[in-house]
């Protein structure tokens, strides 16, 4: 008898830990295949504090050969599913095409950044779902102050400190944290012009920060922020994006030349090519994570639509802590139906949250119990060292280093922001000069009309840090 085929669509939280799995309970009597653009796990929760310089990239890079083993890993994008005669056909990053063949189809493609109709906001403003968007920001933000310090006009100087990001959700918050701290620093040895700060403002339409969280794990957050200098702006967001600047919903025009999008996300547009029943751009599935109809196709992760039994009649949020736990119920299911086993439904409650404010900072409600100042943030970095698979005296090695040593103020101009557009179904990947008219073809195909009738767009969910689990599926 032949042995079965499994291919895995996404090693972001869900793909990687059904990856892990999988290859625990098959026992190399299943043929597992991974298909990824990166050959590494990106440990997204921490990705803020690369953009600070806290921690260098490869730190929350975990590699998928060297923890995976028994997985053959295939880089590359999916581009078709054909269901029926159950293939996936994909690119490789040098433009190449190939067709993997499978028995079972485990679909974890992720999600990608949300836009919203706003002039010039595609054009002008970076997202923050992947490393190349992380390492842009660290660059450009560094690239900005040096060039202010040196800058003769007042304004122009005002401009390029003046830092906006939208959206106060996880992600948000913790770059405007992070973002003040590391500005602070670069002009300590860089000063400005006398009277002069690095000004960070962070926008939401919510009525407060971190509207996902307890009130008063809020409060805490908008305390430390605007006590460490954040402009904080709530029931504000960006009417127009310009290159000088932007407008804001309540007329005001702030003169900036950064603009961080962290509205949200939404499911990689993948899913809904299959033509299957979605559900706001996630494709629908059983509580055992089966696509019904479809007893050889599982999906999980930000990608999926899946039932919380916790909370009848809706559907389990876009986060990290859903996605690392439908990774390992996805496996035990994909070997129930190989005849290992039997299904089982996907069942979990929220254990809480952490965020990282920065330097002893954070805001953190483990098991229900908020916690805040050094007490959450020896919680929150905790919880990271033990949610993280790999890299883990590493990342403490950086964190000490940190906490002794100052900051390194440099800019490596490795990412360019052309190669960080927006608009990309690929943000785990810096567009490269041969290229760009691929990246944006495949962008304009996920908005087409043509391709994917009536689909609404998911929720601005934000994919960041649950207590237990990590960061949203890459």
């Amino acid at each position: 008898m032949s042995r079965p085929r499994i291919v895995i669509v996404g090693a972001g939280f869900a793909g990687y830990r059904t990856a892990r799995t999988l290859a625990r309970l098959t026992r190399n009597k299943a043929d597992i295949t991974l298909l990824n653009p990166t050959d590494y796990f990106l440990y997204l929760p921490l990705l803020p504090q690369v953009a600070a310089g806290i921690l260098e990239p490869r730190r929350v890079t975990v590699s998928l050969t060297g923890t995976l083993p028994h997985v053959r890993l295939v880089l590359g994008e999916a581009d078709d599913i054909d269901l029926d005669a159950r293939t996936v056909r994909y690119s490789d990053p040098e433009g190449g095409v190939g067709t993997l063949t499978y028995d079972r189809l485990v679909l974890a493609a992720g999600s990608v950044n949300k836009l919203l109709p706003i002039p010039g906001v595609a054009e002008h403003a970076h997202g923050f779902r992947g490393l190349p968007e992380a390492l842009y920001l660290r660059d450009h933000v560094t690239r900005q102050v040096e060039l202010a310090a040196g800058a003769e006009d007042p304004k122009s100087c005002d401009a390029r400190c003046t830092f906006v990001v939208v959206g106060a959700g996880y992600t948000g918050t913790e770059v405007a944290a992070h973002g003040q701290l590391f500005t602070d620093a670069l002009v300590r040895k860089q000063p400005l012009r006398e009277g002069m700060r690095p000004r960070w403002i962070l926008l939401d339409i919510a009525e407060r920060v971190l509207p996902e969280m307890d009130e008063r794990l809020s409060r805490t957050a908008d305390k430390v922020l605007r006590q460490r200098g954040v402009d904080v702006r709530m029931g504000t967001s960006v009417k127009e994006a310009t290159p000088n600047g932007v407008l804001l919903s309540d007329g005001e025009f702030v003169d900036t030349r950064t603009l961080v999008w962290c509205v949200g996300v939404r499911p990689d547009p993948l899913a809904e090519s299959l033509g299957l029943p979605m559900e706001r751009g996630r494709l629908l599935v059983e509580p055992t994570l089966q696509v019904p109809g479809r007893p050889d196709v599982f999906a999980c992760g930000d990608a999926a639509a899946v039932p919380d039994l916790t909370k009848p009649g809706q559907y389990t949020p876009m986060t990290a802590q859903h996605a690392w736990r439908q990774g390992k119920v996805a496996a035990y299911n994909v070997a129930a139906s190989l005849g290992r086993g039997a299904p089982e439904p996907y069942r979990h409650s929220d254990l809480g949250f952490v965020v990282d404010l920065g330097g002893v900072k954070a805001a953190a409600n483990p098991l229900g119990v908020p916690l805040s100042g050094p007490v959450a943030g020896a919680v929150t970095r905790g919880y990271h060292l033990a949610a993280m698979p790999g890299n883990r005296v590493r990342v403490a090695a950086d964190w000490l280093l940190d906490a002794v040593l100052p900051r390194q103020g440099v800019q490596l101009g490795l990412v360019r922001s052309w190669s960080v557009p927006l608009d990309t179904a690929s943000p785990e990947l810096a567009r490269t000069p041969g290229a760009p008219e691929k990246a944006k073809a495949k962008a304009d195909a996920e908005k087409s009309p043509t391709t994917s009738p009536g689909r609404e767009r998911g929720p601005s969910e934000d994919p960041h840090k649950p207590v237990e689990g990590s960061k949203g599926d890459s």
